[in-house]
């Protein structure tokens, strides 16, 4: 078995993280822009080059009309030395039709064969009709260090663009979590003396406050469901403090002197008894712990639940006669449940009315439809009514209307009603109980099939 603890991932942050992607979606976009107006730039300055070439082809292309309308092709080369001395930064050269080279201007200042130097080829057609094959070479190095100064230059824009977004994200990504620091900060502050302590923002937050109302929610839970276990540790306590005594006063008083045989073994029933209560209350707190838990009943095929109700009472014929009450079943419902918990939760809801039901009144077992698709199962008995301020504790663990907390004559441990409550939540229901001061009505609602979430 591997016993090294599983590698915990790293975390991260999220204000590097919207910085960085910030950051590059900055300098892509940048790039982007500034990429195109530098590609508008190198094609306006080809356009110009291009333009300044044929201007400059034309222009020499006149020169040499001229010269030669006025003193024949001497006239028209010396012409075209004459416009080389005025336009520096050119070059140029002519031959004649059969490639023999009649003029070039003095050698350049510039390397005609760079990527920085454009040409163009045109044809002289002089006023006799001798047509001469030309070249001009225009120097470009000047705008071409133009353009490297602006690559650099938008460069640096990008760069510096993309980390002052990556910045300024990250600043305002760290005030923005500020809500969240305070969060964390209140949440590290609650321990378990600070249940009560609920989280809270002194600005909302809109992307907040549905955390934080679910945080409060669950704390308000988890609030509930320690102090109902501090309480139902201290019932626990108290309620098996009580066998416990009698088990430990017993055996003292048995083992102060001789007994005879027939002494101690009504003692030792009498500690059965006691036992057999005890197990029987931890039995039922077993069973709460495991509906808590949120374990689901076993649904079989659907059965007629006043079949089940019929079962359920014979049991209980003997408590029933002893109190002089009568039963009567009402309804006929079916429903697929788990049988075995549906007539533990009938005989707790019988036992419970057969305790408090007045000597020779009649207890009623309603089976009825429930408006969500499901069934209701009551038990109504004649007798003293329930406070409305307690009846939504009847289904608490050891809650017991009546303040003393014990019925020597008709012992219980309180775990009964609870018992109802989980065995309706594992089949999909609620626990119900109404009274007045006429009737008192205790039971539970279920479900008749699974709900289609939990197959």
């Amino acid at each position: 078995m591997n016993t090294r603890a599983a590698k915990t991932p790293d975390a991260y942050s999220i204000g590097r993280r919207l910085s960085l992607q910030l950051a590059l979606q900055t300098i892509v976009g940048l790039g982007v822009l500034l990429a195109s107006i530098y590609a508008v730039n190198v094609m306006l300055f080809k356009t110009k080059h291009e333009e300044q070439l044929q201007n400059y082809a034309k222009v020499l292309v006149d020169i040499a009309r001229a010269g030669e309308e006025r003193g024949g092709v001497p006239e028209a080369l010396a012409k075209l030395a004459w416009s080389a001395e005025r336009r520096p930064g050119t070059f140029v050269e002519v031959r004649d039709a059969a490639g023999t080279r009649l003029y070039q201007d003095p050698p350049p200042s510039f390397d005609v064969s760079a990527r920085s130097s454009k040409s163009l080829a045109f044809t002289m057609v002089l006023a006799q009709g001798e047509a001469w094959q030309a070249r001009v070479w225009l120097d470009c190095s000047q705008d071409a260090r133009t353009g490297q100064r602006m690559a650099l230059l938008l460069v640096a824009f990008v760069i510096a663009g993309g980390a002052l977004a990556g910045w300024g994200t990250f600043w305002r990504v760290r005030c923005s979590l500020r809500p969240l620091i305070d969060v964390a900060d209140q949440t590290r502050a609650i321990d378990v003396r600070r249940l009560d302590q609920r989280l809270s923002l002194a600005e909302p937050v809109e992307e907040l406050q549905p955390v934080i109302d679910q945080f409060n929610g669950l704390m308000g839970r988890v609030e509930r469901a320690y102090l109902q276990l501090e309480g139902f540790n201290a019932d626990v306590a108290h309620e098996l403090r009580t066998p416990l005594a009698n088990l430990i006063g017993q055996t003292e008083l048995a083992l102060s002197r001789e007994r005879s045989a027939a002494e101690l073994a009504d003692t030792l029933a009498s500690n059965l008894e006691e036992l057999n209560r005890m197990a029987g209350m931890v039995n039922d707190m077993l069973f709460l712990a495991q509906a808590d838990r949120g374990v689901k009943a076993r649904r079989g095929e659907p059965v007629a639940l006043s079949e089940l109700v019929r079962q359920v009472l014979e049991f209980h014929e003997a408590p029933l006669g002893e109190a002089e009450l009568s039963v009567q079943v009402v309804g006929e419902q079916q429903a697929a449940v788990d049988a075995p918990l549906i007539k533990r939760a009938l005989s707790n809801l019988l036992g419970n009315a057969i305790r408090h039901a007045s000597r020779g009144t009649r207890i009623t077992v309603h089976l009825d439809q429930d408006p969500d698709d499901g069934v209701r199962l009551w038990v109504e008995n004649q007798g003293e009514p329930v406070p409305q301020d307690l009846l939504p504790r009847l289904f608490d663990r050891f809650f017991r209307v009546d303040t003393s907390r014990c019925e020597l004559d008709k012992p219980h441990h309180g775990l009964g009603l609870s018992i109802v409550a989980a065995i309706a939540r594992m089949h999909d229901g609620r626990p119900l109980a109404e009274s007045t001061p006429a009737l008192t009505r205790i039971g539970f609602s279920l479900m008749r099939q699974i709900p289609q979430e939990m197959l």
